[in-house]
């Protein structure tokens, strides 16, 4: 009788490197919320993380909250819905090496009756969520190209998945993460060839301050922390089979 094929050593599994060691990630929104939280998940797992949002001073703590723990970070202010932003966020980052991950987590949630939303809360919320992926996503491809492939991991939401429930008040937020899922499959299928892989995860209620404001009787089930620990998993993990992907996020409650 053949003997079972036994597996590598629990050790030798444990010791393998981590895909995000010693690497490059610029991850935006991270002056708060998911984005934060993901910062500094991704700066533990061993990458120099590049830190973009609005907010500089909010930046400055992250990035201090990060160098304290042992990582590294640098905090680049920007409005991912301007294309000049996002080209110097990028070439701030291209001076501390290749970019060789991306997390998009900025994002703008203004509640509003669809009669009520004005073309300035449409501009904005697509001009941050979806414009601003956009921007960001086209930056780091540009970069991971010759540098031989990276990961890409963007922040749809379930007000962007078919067939589930809808809140009144989102009409720009929801069109904005359809949006979202659908550049992630586009990414995901040119990348191919060039090794980048794409995925989206699309979170139900997660509680960050955008959300109280938006709705405090809302109670989420999920924490910044538990996005941000499985968005670390994927990027650690064989990723190019899932690339493309949407991953719909429920409660934990």
């Amino acid at each position: 009788m053949a003997e079972p094929v036994q597996g590598p050593p629990a050790a030798a599994a444990a010791a393998a490197p981590r895909w995000l060691a010693g690497r490059l990630a610029v991850v935006t929104g991270a002056s708060s919320g998911i984005g934060a939280a993901t910062a500094a998940a991704v700066a533990a797992a061993g990458a120099h993380v590049v830190l973009a949002a609005r907010d500089g001073q909010a930046l400055d703590r992250v990035a201090g909250r990060i160098s304290s723990a042992g990582g590294k970070a640098t905090p680049v202010p920007a409005d991912v819905s301007s294309e000049a932003a996002v080209d110097h966020l990028f070439a701030e980052a291209a001076r501390l090496g290749p970019v060789s991950a991306l997390v998009c987590a900025a994002g703008v949630l203004t509640p509003a009756p669809f009669a009520g939303t004005t073309p300035a809360i449409w501009e904005e919320t697509l001009g941050v969520n979806l414009t601003g992926a956009f921007l960001c996503c086209r930056a780091a491809f540009t970069a991971m190209v010759p540098a031989g492939g990276g990961r890409i991991v963007t922040l749809g939401s379930l007000s962007g998945v078919y067939a589930t429930e809808k809140f009144p008040g989102l009409a720009a937020y929801n069109v904005s993460k359809y949006g979202v899922i659908g550049l992630t499959e586009a990414i995901a299928v040119e990348g191919k060839e060039h090794g980048i892989s794409a995925i989206c995860l699309s979170p139900g209620a997660v509680d960050t301050e955008m959300l109280r404001r938006a709705n405090p009787a809302l109670r989420p089930g999920l924490t910044p922390a538990d996005v941000a620990e499985l968005i670390v998993a994927l990027m650690d993990s064989p990723l190019v089979p899932a690339s493309g992907a949407n991953i719909p996020l429920f409660s934990n409650a």
